[in-house]
């Protein structure tokens, strides 16, 4: 009898951050197929038994294609495994979690979803900046900052270039000298101020307060190891360097969950 492949979203790295139904689920699984992504302090949770299947994405470098991911899914289900694919973020906000679950819905695998905080919430918290704030910004959008296959980024520039809009770029450190061309070339004003927060809610966090004049130098200057995230617009000026600490983690200190549901 086939088995089920539930797609989580892990959230942006704080396993405190994990939905309850998330932890109970991964503390159950047969096996875990996770992305490079997921954070060290969330795969400490996976049963000591699981097998971890590791699949994750670097830009211009995929260790296992997606369509193996695929595959990879739909055989181990059919063995009758409790299948956990693990996420990054939310499964269905630049995560493929839709590509996944139509390879096992066309392969007769049962599956099911299972939200995580998106990263932009993540950042935003863990750094004091709204993304929306009376006055400052109305709305709020996610975009992505890289192309499969490192195609062209074709944008609507002209439409994102909103000043009343808080623009929230994924996976964009590679072309952020590109983006924020754009974006000025459409309208944006140069000192527009940037928030660009690596490793957002984990240890490892960093941050960098520039605009869109200087980030592309600001960022040669100090690279910033992936994943980072940038938000854009008039909110990120709200940033105080001295308002909230870098996260910090107790060494061996795990959130756990008594019985199951």
């Amino acid at each position: 009898m086939a088995g089920k492949v539930y797609l989580i979203g892990a959230g942006p790295g704080d396993p405190d951050l994990l939905t309850l139904k998330a932890l109970r689920l991964l503390q159950s699984a047969e096996v875990v197929v996770h992305d490079r992504l997921v954070s060290p302090e969330i795969m400490a949770l996976a049963p000591a038994g699981a097998l971890c299947v590791p699949v994750g994405k670097a830009a211009g470098f995929h260790s296992v294609p997606q369509e193996r991911i695929n595959e990879l899914l739909v055989e181990m289900a059919r063995d009758g495994q409790r299948v956990v694919r693990l996420k990054g973020g939310d499964p269905l906000i630049f995560g493929r979690g839709s590509e996944e679950a139509e390879a096992l819905a066309a392969a007769g695998i049962p599956y099911a979803y299972v939200p995580g905080i998106t990263a932009a919430q993540g950042a935003a918290c863990s750094t004091g900046v709204p993304l929306t704030h009376r006055g400052l910004a109305t709305g709020v959008r996610y975009v992505t900052g890289h192309r499969a296959q490192d195609a062209v980024l074709d944008l609507d520039w002209q439409s994102l270039a909103d000043p009343d809009t808080t623009l929230v770029v994924y996976m964009g450190a590679a072309n952020m000298v590109e983006i924020a061309a754009r974006l000025i070339a459409a309208g944006m004003p140069l000192d527009l101020p940037v928030l660009a927060v690596a490793h957002a809610t984990t240890p490892r966090e960093r941050r960098m307060l520039s605009d869109l004049a200087r980030i592309g130098a600001d960022l040669a200057r100090q690279p910033m190891e992936a994943p980072v995230l940038f938000v854009i617009g008039r909110v990120a000026g709200l940033y105080q360097t001295a308002a909230l600490p870098l996260p910090h983690r107790p060494r061996g200190a795990h959130l756990r969950v008594v019985g199951h549901g």
